[in-house]
């Protein structure tokens, strides 16, 4: 794995998915994409207040806390089918719905430490330079990490009924989706798209055996 890479995997389980999470819920009462970021930061700090270290030892319920948040706001089928890019093609509707599924159950579990990490105090919100009136925007952010390093973080959104909502992470011009895409594009290629899924459900009952 480059630098890059590494840069990326450190920041998304550490700091920025804690702060998607909050994000997405909070998309269908924010006036502005950069407001659903500004007011995540104070709320992901507040649920998280007190709890820290009884979630740390309850697996189970950060995934439940983790999911009644993001459930209701990410955009999963749009993520999913960007993620898949031409597989989705082809793919019929019942490979459609399970990958959905394993595919936002295996985000869940991958990132649900990062939550435990989250500091408001790393997270600057920079000015909004999208349009609004478009169908997706883009929201910039600093993250700095612990050796002051300041690392560029975009966050891609999509504007539904119900609000905007998130459906990838940039991080220093790294996409998550395309990360994915490439990732999950190689294993079907190998394999299968069932068994792709098959294994995405695999890692998360390992996951929450453990």
């Amino acid at each position: 794995m480059n630098n890059g890479n590494r840069t990326m995997e450190f920041c998304v389980n550490r700091l920025l998915i804690p702060l998607a999470l909050t994000l997405v819920s909070l998309g269908a009462y924010a006036q502005s994409p950069n407001a659903v970021i500004e007011e995540a930061v104070t709320e992901i700090s507040s649920q998280l207040n007190g709890r820290k270290e009884e979630l740390a030892s309850d697996t189970q319920a950060l995934y439940a806390l983790i999911d009644e948040i993001l459930l209701p706001r990410f955009d999963r089928r749009y993520a999913a089918q960007l993620v898949l890019g031409k597989h989705w093609r082809t793919a019929s509707d019942e490979q459609r719905v399970e990958f959905i599924d394993a595919f936002y159950h295996s985000l869940l579990r991958k990132y649900a430490d990062g939550v435990l990490e989250f500091d408001e105090d790393k997270i600057s919100v920079l000015p909004f330079r999208g349009d609004e009136t478009k169908s997706r925007t883009v929201v910039r952010t600093e993250v700095r990490l612990d050796d002051g390093t300041k690392v560029p973080v975009n966050y891609g959104l999509v504007k539904r009924e119900s609000g905007w909502l998130m459906f990838d992470v940039i991080i220093e011009g790294i996409s998550y989706v395309r990360n994915f895409r490439v990732e999950l594009n190689s294993e079907i290629q190998a394999g299968s798209l069932d068994a792709v899924i098959e294994r995405l459900r695999s890692d998360v009952a390992v996951a929450e055996e453990a």
